[in-house]
């Protein structure tokens, strides 16, 4: 019987290759279903939005109301309030909350068509390249919301301008300078707010997703050195 060799039998281990705990085509696999999840999360999510901000649309279409903290900044600069100016103050609300409704629907109709087109065994290029158009879209949709804000808030400002010209209102330097720095000092506030709610809300999924992408084309790269 041989004699045992622990020093022999430790190098001929150590020596054995180790086998990969899952090969190529697994982890191609597990990395397009979980991307195909995260995009999933962002569809629900949007559509989520869509219903709230249609019920809260309806909502304020029912009371009928909502004009009014706009309409009480305007009484504190002299404007006199009456049913004209309320009309068409409703107006320009109803006019933003449709086309925003309309602009979010839009978005959720994008994500989901880029979801479907997702296919777990599909090739690895156009899987990465459908990735890439998705975060484009998101991109997109926030950037969307955000000059949504900006231009209700333009809107606004204009015709405020407008009904005091209207009026003859004439603004002394400092009611001018404040309402001014109240509209500046608001739409930044209200930018970096959207920015705050989108970056925790889609930022942890995207960052994921960017993960999963980052994964892909290294695996990509590989594939494309060995061929």
């Amino acid at each position: 019987m041989p004699e045992f060799n622990l020093d022999s039998f430790k190098k001929t281990w150590q020596e054995q290759p180790v086998q990969p705990k899952y090969d190529y085509n697994e982890i191609l696999k597990m990395l397009n279903k979980k991307s195909r999840n995260y995009m999933k999360y962002i569809f629900w999510i949007s559509v989520a939005e869509f219903l709230f901000f249609t019920v809260l649309a309806l909502f304020y279409i029912i009371k009928s109301n909502d004009s009014e903290s706009f309409l009480s900044i305007l009484e504190k600069m002299g404007v006199k309030k009456d049913i004209e100016l309320e009309t068409k103050l409703n107006h320009i609300y109803l006019l933003i909350k449709v086309l925003s409704l309309l602009v979010t629907g839009f978005f959720v109709v994008k994500f989901y068509l880029n979801y479907i087109k997702i296919k777990v065994q599909e090739d690895l290029k156009l899987f990465i390249i459908r990735i890439i158009t998705f975060k484009k879209t998101v991109n997109a949709f926030i950037l969307t919301n955000i000059g949504l804000l900006i231009v209700l808030i333009l809107v606004l400002t204009g015709f405020a301008f407008y009904i005091l010209n209207t009026q003859h209102i004439q603004l002394n330097n400092s009611e001018f300078t404040g309402f001014v720095a109240g509209i500046v000092a608001s739409t930044i506030l209200c930018i970096f707010l959207i920015w705050i709610y989108y970056r925790l809300v889609y930022g942890i999924i995207m960052s994921r997703l960017d993960k999963n992408l980052k994964q892909l084309k290294e695996i990509e790269s590989q594939e494309n050195i060995k061929s």
